[in-house]
């Protein structure tokens, strides 16, 4: 058992018959009136986001997990397949089990998420950025900007992504994984 004073960002918690992850908290402290927690939570089983408050001091249940890399192989439409790097073993997890699935190319190293206790993949972590390809944009005009304009941009995975006007097609560019914005171009 756990107390709010232990909640942090990605610590997996039992709550409402299910697993949630927590991807977002905030401690307030009123000048009026007990303390409490404001929490996002994602649940890991449907990917479905929602908010909770705990007061302080409240106990929660943790979740004990495992962290393991693991190399994205394919997406069948359905899953989407991964291989352990360590001792080769694949897994398969379903969509809403990703945080952005758009952005990951095959052979992709992710964090992968297991409860300790059945030993069930819950989510997968990609990294803070990734580089990926532009395969399709407009091309930007010059004289048509006031400030920082964007343009849409298809990248080699089929995501789409805001980028400026100066990005062209065949440039690489980081893209941050939280967001799924652009970060900027990388030279080759």
């Amino acid at each position: 058992m756990a107390s709010t004073s232990d909640i942090r960002n990605g610590l997996c918690i039992r709550y409402n018959h299910d697993i949630y992850k927590i991807i977002e908290f905030l401690h307030v402290k009123p000048g009026k009136g007990p303390a409490f927690v404001r929490t996002k939570l994602k649940s890991v089983t449907t990917g479905k986001v929602i908010e909770n408050t705990f007061s302080a001091g409240h106990k929660i249940e943790d979740v004990r997990v495992e962290t393991h890399k693991f190399q994205f192989l394919y997406n069948d439409g359905e899953f989407y397949h991964f291989m352990n790097t360590e001792d080769y073993t694949q897994i398969r997890l379903m969509e809403s089990a990703l945080d952005s699935p758009g952005l990951m190319k095959e052979g992709e190293v992710v964090t992968v998420i297991i409860n300790s206790e059945d030993n069930s993949p819950l989510s997968v972590e990609m990294p803070p950025s990734v580089i990926l390809e532009v395969t399709h944009t407009e091309p930007g005009v010059k004289g048509n900007t006031a400030t920082n304009a964007t343009k849409p941009a298809t990248v080699e995975t089929g995501a789409e992504v805001n980028v400026p006007l100066f990005i062209n097609e065949g440039d690489k560019i980081k893209i941050e994984t939280e967001k799924g914005t652009y970060k900027e171009r990388i030279k080759e």
